[in-house]
């Protein structure tokens, strides 16, 4: 178990820190003690009144402070570390912003390469420029590709053939991690999540968008034939790992996996929030679309042994406490904007 008591005094920059997971890291950060210095851009490829929600209960918090920074402006990056630079030395950078999603990732590219690769690079330099040492990094179980003869994966397994613009730009935030670890002393940790999901997902996500259209009876979209399987994470395991990781210091540079370990059909999956929500789903069946792979499963031996990462949420739990936080919060959760 980690030792609470090491983010005690401790500042930290968490980009992204409005968004889903952002937010939780926030949370776990400040009632552990340590301070936090926020950047998110609050775009608009969903609600931004839905990020406004997720951080409003930290604005008052002495120990937060909260930056309406984009990560592809370099002077304003450079303004923010010219303020905590010194205090970031003792903490470090927890970089989960990026441009999110494998779909939307086809049709902007270019939006896609600049925030998740151009912008990673920003903050390295700002590492490299004020002495940061601890960079965590959010990748993605899609790196892997469309790889199912190689299930469970691993981290050591070959990822050199992305199948999305947006698991490519993944690859190339690792990739330059390395670079900088190795040229200058940077220690780096990439999480690479598998399907994250809980209360306050963000509602383009499937858990999130079947539970509220099944809820209001719309029909959900079904891309293929529902015997796509993922690996579905709930946030507080997903927390765990994150927190192991920011006091992880035994390597340079590391890699590693934060799954369930465990794979759930896309049928299954809809079963499970049918049951939760108490209403059958009206499926409008579409074809698999590009960039889509057929399975996420972690090895999270790892995990396990570098991270003392030991998830205990199964989905068949975790999608009844969602459904349960959805349907108490959900007057209050916006329409999901572009997202959708």
């Amino acid at each position: 178990m980690v030792d609470n008591s090491s983010f005690s005094g401790q500042t930290y920059l968490v980009t992204g820190g409005a968004g889903f997971i952002g937010s939780h890291t926030v949370r776990h950060l400040l009632d552990r003690g340590a301070s936090v210095v926020a950047v998110d851009e609050f775009n608009d490829f969903y609600d931004p009144a839905i990020k406004e929600q997720n951080i409003q209960a930290f604005e008052t918090h002495p120990n937060f402070s909260l930056y309406r920074v984009d990560i592809r402006d370099q002077q304003a990056l450079a303004e923010v570390f010219s303020r905590h630079g010194e205090a970031l030395k003792a903490g470090g950078i927890i970089h989960l912003a990026a441009r999110a999603g494998v779909r939307p990732s086809l049709m902007e590219p270019r939006l896609y390469l600049e925030t998740n690769v151009t912008g990673t690079l920003n903050l390295m330099e700002q590492a490299r420029e004020h002495g940061i040492q601890k960079f965590v990094f959010a990748s993605s179980s899609s790196v892997y590709g469309s790889s199912p003869d190689q299930v469970p994966f691993k981290e050591d397994q070959d990822i050199s053939k992305p199948i999305s613009p947006y698991a490519s730009t993944k690859v190339m935030g690792e990739n330059l991690l390395h670079t900088y670890s190795h040229l200058y002393g940077l220690q780096v940790v990439c999480l690479r999540f598998f399907t994250v999901y809980g209360p306050g997902q963000r509602p383009d996500l499937a858990i999130h968008k079947f539970t509220r259209m099944i809820d209001e009876g719309e029909p959900i979209p079904v891309f293929g034939d529902g015997t796509t399987e993922r690996d579905y994470t709930y946030i507080d395991d997903i927390m765990q790992g994150v927190m192991a990781a920011i006091a992880y210091d035994a390597t340079p540079f590391q890699v590693v996996n934060l799954g369930e370990s465990q794979t759930t059909t896309l049928a299954r999956l809809i079963e499970l929030i049918e049951n939760a929500v108490g209403k059958k789903a009206i499926i409008n069946r579409q074809p698999l679309q590009p960039g889509d792979v057929p399975i996420t499963y972690a090895d999270i031996t790892r995990a396990r042994s570098v991270l003392n990462y030991h998830p205990s949420t199964k989905v068949e739990e975790g999608i009844p406490k969602f459904v349960d936080w959805y349907m108490t919060y959900k007057k209050r959760i916006p329409t999901c904007g572009l997202a959708c």
